[in-house]
């Protein structure tokens, strides 16, 4: 059986839907990191089956919008003292800028430098799309 020490202080990414913590790993560029962090994949779960988990023995400011479009079904745990202090659930984002571009190769924001894109979430067909507040093409995201 493999063990883990629990953490005394910094942060539990907890919940990850099993694949994509090695995505969430590389967003926060945590091979960078010169403080102790632990990527588990495929760790059992009585409610998913498998997952993965990410401690991080440190605290560091988390984009909590990256972090939702990546997986909505993340709880990040912050630690002190060997207890959890905060726990916060993300979710799908309502409002996304500067994470993705418009499809529209026409958008403003695509070719002027000083425009942000930015987009609003908009469900279409049973997918999640989000809408360009510059040209209102709907668009997948992908981060």
């Amino acid at each position: 059986m493999l063990k883990v020490n629990s953490i005394n202080c910094g942060i539990v990414i907890d919940h990850i839907t099993a694949g994509k913590g090695m995505k969430i790993f590389e967003k926060l560029k945590l091979a960078e990191a010169d403080f102790p962090v632990v990527l588990l994949i495929n760790v059992p779960s009585s409610k998913h089956g498998k997952k993965d988990i990410i401690k991080i023995e440190n605290r560091i400011d988390l984009d909590l919008t990256m972090l939702g479009l990546i997986d909505p079904t993340l709880t990040v745990n912050i630690i002190e003292n060997d207890e959890i202090v905060n726990k916060m659930h993300v979710s799908i984002p309502k409002e996304v800028q500067g994470m993705f571009k418009c499809k529209n190769p026409r958008c403003i924001s695509n070719f002027d430098e000083y425009v942000t894109p930015k987009f609003e979430l908009a469900h279409r067909n049973g997918k999640i799309r989000y809408r360009c507040s510059y040209c209102e093409e709907l668009t997948s995201y992908s981060i």
